[in-house]
């Protein structure tokens, strides 16, 4: 299908197959780094199809010399930012982890299913992120769950990799932490399974809405 870059240049012209393989390739992550840094669907998909928008109209910004992954998650987290000032701190849709029922996690003989009890425990760890500041928490993100090496990380939060590193380690810290308090000390830890639910698989009418976007800032254009 092309590189990168390639495709870019035919989803500007308006290629929709272009436009497909490029939400195939980038949509899940760039849609995950939103959910997990907004806290909720809505600024997500936001996100995602600002982040999108912008590349295909700053093409001449991705020299190519770095993955496109890299220069979009500078892109979203602009983004991010933005959204985080318009609702001056963390939004309240999001469920909190001190909230009693965030806080009820059902016990073996209460829930047997140990897919529903995993997605229960993925729960509890996506608003246990939710609750870390920012600058950790993106490091986390970046890290741990989207698998970027510290110099990816590093380069798409504008820092140097030491600095990136420290606040990894913090955010790790305190993590851990939130989940102790919330699970009590006797529950086995172990290293956090980073990979919270919900939401890794794009909800179908927000990958439509934004396909449509971006065929239509084409038409417009």
């Amino acid at each position: 299908m092309g590189t990168d870059k390639e495709l870019l240049e035919r989803a500007r012209t308006g290629d929709r197959a272009a436009v497909d393989e490029i939400l195939s390739r980038h949509e899940r992550q760039i849609f995950r780094y939103g959910l997990r840094m907004c806290g909720n669907e809505e600024d997500a998909r936001d996100v995602l199809q600002e982040t999108l928008l912008a590349a295909f109209q700053n093409m001449t910004g991705f020299r190519g010399d770095a993955q496109l992954s890299t220069w979009l998650y500078q892109i979203a987290r602009n983004f991010c930012a933005r959204s985080r000032r318009r609702t001056q701190g963390e939004p309240e849709r999001v469920e909190r982890l001190d909230k009693p029922e965030a806080a009820a996690v059902p016990s073996g003989q209460e829930q047997p299913d140990a897919m529903a009890h995993a997605r229960e425990m993925g729960s509890l760890l996506h608003a246990a992120i939710l609750t870390l500041p920012p600058a950790p928490r993106e490091a986390l993100i970046l890290r741990d769950i989207e698998g970027l090496s510290a110099e990816e990380a590093a380069q798409v939060v504008g820092i140097e990799i030491g600095a990136l590193k420290s606040r990894l380690h913090r955010a790790r810290l305190e993590l851990r932490e939130k989940l102790i308090e919330t699970l009590g000390p006797s529950e086995p830890l172990g290293d956090p399974p980073l990979h919270p639910q919900p939401a890794d698989e794009i909800p179908p009418a927000v990958r439509e809405a934004v396909r449509s976007a971006l065929l239509g800032a084409r038409s417009e254009a």
